[in-house]
């Protein structure tokens, strides 16, 4: 296939009569069953990632009354009582239950298995990383682990923040002797080019497909050095630790791809990393990939091109590492519009025909849904006219893909129009601060003066992710709005190699510190898959309506610009909702912005599917700061999910019927 091939967003690899008789012929271990007794043996339910349980003993009619059965005291507490120079982000982590166990990690990145029934800490792995230094960007927070079993083997395995892979016997908690060197892998050591431990660790757990663990990585944003760690993809075996493939994000040599990094750019730019969450296929035998941005998020002049295979969903055969097809969603980004959320694999009909499917959420509002066996968009995506940039020595790409089903679950770009109208007065103060700034429709780049971004560089989807019914093919899909500043100005010495560096101004506000843009701040939208159509949206929380200027007007919830995590049940939708972060300033202890997590309607809410009708409202003794999960334990369901952190005391607390 020519070279210029692979500037197209879809490529296809024609496999052989070999492969397709190799595929159909495939009979190895699947693993658990995801739910043959009620178990919870993935981070989102499946390496589907569903966020889905078949589970109804806690119901519509039943749900208000759900109360705190146990909660778990995070071992990392007693850990930093006794070392208060250690600050950890919040307690992000969704356990795994598998036979009456819950596997859990922490932000410290220690490992604990947790009776199911009553919370009970069983066993716990201590791998000392918090020893290594503070992990890259946020520090000390970590999301999970991954489960596998063969026979009467059981592992649980898990990436650490000083970037360790390590494998443990899920019975006692002791690392497998023969997995890599007495139960762990250090993951810096065979990437293509040298990387920092400061720049380079792990937050969240790798997915495991065809006895292959498959691993990401979380890399600093901002550029330090010209040369940053690159954010290969690697597959090791699941039992002996031997690395069996390599898939370079940032291609090199005469690798497909390397094209689009024009001046040899592809010799020194890093990052283009998957720290969020991947899938895959057992079936098929493929792992999908959400590739987040290149090094310097928000100045390309340095790597001209479209940048393949950053902000890409990208498959591969888990076996092998070989590409099977990717699409790129953003050309050169220049935004941080890396895809932060795994993507979600899930049948639909669409016209009468049943595809297997893949959906991918991303930070700017889009949903793009693919054949998964082909990468073939489910519907057309258009490449149309953006915006170009002003900054010297910059060149973005003259197109961006923008799908035409479904529409976008977000409000996207920024004008007049869109700002908050409660008031004439309100509204006006609401103009002069838009009016002070640049602003513009989605894919605006940065300026030197700065640019207003809406979703926002922390808005649209997260890495909370979609919730998917894998027999309705509808998707909910949790977004907020807080809209961001761009600004890129002249690096100075010191501060890398970059000519320019970016500068980001989250959350702007509006007039009496209420948000600058129209309501919903925060909303749950529910998209039937089979036709492209949204079936409902909802604000998520009550937003500021109590607000001094708002309060006389009476209006209907607003939502909170804030993460909210799914979790679909046979009857309910369950949606937790991040408290309040925020800034202390910068930190004695460690070199970043240090934030402190305040709680604000912690609730967990129950939606019904069906409309979105909120149903109940329980309370929690503080906000969801990772996603909640559910499980059958000798004939009772539960729901647990984390809380706690950054300031707080990190606990795990689980509901359940009285």
């Amino acid at each position: 296939m020519p070279q210029a091939c692979y500037r197209c967003n879809v490529v296809l690899t024609v496999f052989g009569a070999v492969f397709l008789m190799a595929l159909s012929a495939y009979s190895g271990d699947k693993g658990p069953g995801p739910f043959g007794q009620g178990e919870w043996p993935s981070y989102g339910a499946d390496t589907a990632n569903s966020k889905y349980a078949p589970l109804d003993q806690i119901h519509k009619d039943n749900v208000k009354a759900l109360q705190i059965a146990w909660r778990w005291s995070s071992v990392d507490n007693a850990i930093l009582k006794g070392h208060p120079e250690l600050w950890t982000m919040v307690n992000e982590a969704t356990p795994l239950m598998i036979a009456g166990r819950l596997y859990t990690s922490t932000s410290l990145s220690q490992v604990a298995a947790i009776d199911a029934r009553t919370g009970q800490t069983l066993w716990v792995y201590d791998p000392e990383s918090y020893t290594q230094g503070s992990p890259p960007n946020l520090g000390f927070v970590h999301r999970g682990v991954a489960y596998w079993a063969d026979g009467e083997t059981q592992r649980i395995f898990i990436g650490t923040g000083d970037a360790q892979l390590i494998a443990l016997d899920a019975k006692t908690g002791q690392p497998v002797p023969e997995f890599g060197a007495h139960g762990r892998i250090d993951l810096k050591q065979s990437l293509h080019r040298w990387a920092d431990p400061a720049l380079y660790g792990v937050t969240s757990p790798p997915v495991i497909c065809r006895d292959v663990v498959i691993v990401g990585s979380s890399i600093l944003d901002y550029p330090r050095v010209k040369a940053m760690p690159p954010g290969d993809v690697r597959g090791f075996d699941v039992r002996t630790g031997q690395q069996r493939w390599a898939f370079h994000a940032v291609p090199q040599s005469e690798e497909p791809g390397v094209d689009t990094w024009e001046n040899d750019s592809w010799q020194h730019t890093g990052n283009t990393n998957v720290w969020t969450v991947m899938s895959c296929d057992e079936q098929l035998g493929y792992v999908y990939l959400p590739f987040s941005t290149p090094s310097n998020d928000y100045y390309g002049g340095q790597r001209p091109g479209n940048n393949l295979f950053a902000e890409s969903l990208v498959a591969l055969q888990a076996e092998t590492g070989a590409r099977v097809w990717h699409f790129q969603m953003v050309h050169h980004g220049v935004w941080d519009y890396d895809l932060p959320a795994a993507p979600n694999l899930v049948d639909i009909t669409v016209e009468g025909q049943r595809i297997q499917a893949v959906a991918q959420v991303t930070k700017q509002g889009f949903c793009y849904v693919f054949d998964r066996v082909t990468g073939t968009p489910v519907w057309p995506i258009e490449e149309r006219p953006v915006p170009q940039s002003s900054v010297p020595g910059e060149k973005t790409a003259p197109t961006q893909p923008f799908p035409t089903k479904p529409l976008p679950f977000e409000q996207q770009g920024i004008t007049p129009n869109d700002v908050m109208d409660f008031t004439p007065e309100l509204h006006q103060i609401a103009l002069r601060i838009l009016h002070k700034h640049g602003y513009g429709p989605l894919f605006t780049p940065p300026t030197e003066q700065g640019m207003i971004t809406v979703p926002g560089v922390a808005g649209g989807a997260s890495w909370s992710g979609a919730a998917v019914h894998p027999e309705t093919g509808v998707l909910y899909v949790p977004s907020f709005t807080l809209p961001t500043i761009l600004r890129v100005r002249k690096a100075a010495d010191g501060e890398g190699p970059y000519t320019y560096v970016g500068v980001v101004n989250f959350g702007l506000g509006g007039p009496q510190g209420l948000p600058l843009v129209k309501p919903p701040y925060g909303r749950i939208t529910a998209i039937n898959l089979n036709t492209g159509e949204h079936l409902w949206m909802r604000p998520v929380g009550e937003g500021p309506r109590e607000h001094a200027a708002l309060r006389h007007l009476h209006l209907p919830p607003l939502g909170w610009p804030r993460r909210s995590f799914p979790l679909l049940t046979k009857s309910l939708l369950f949606v937790a909702q991040q408290g309040i972060l925020r800034s202390l300033g910068p930190s004695p202890r460690r070199n970043a912005e240090e934030l402190e997590l305040q709680n604000q309607e912690a609730v967990l809410r129950a939606f019904d599917p069906d409309n979105g009708a909120l149903i109940a409202q329980i309370a929690l003794p503080g906000n969801a700061s990772g996603a909640p999960m559910t499980y059958m334990v000798d004939g009772t369901q539960f729901i647990v999910l984390p809380i706690g952190g950054a300031g707080q005391p990190a606990e795990l607390v689980a509901l359940r019927l009285p």
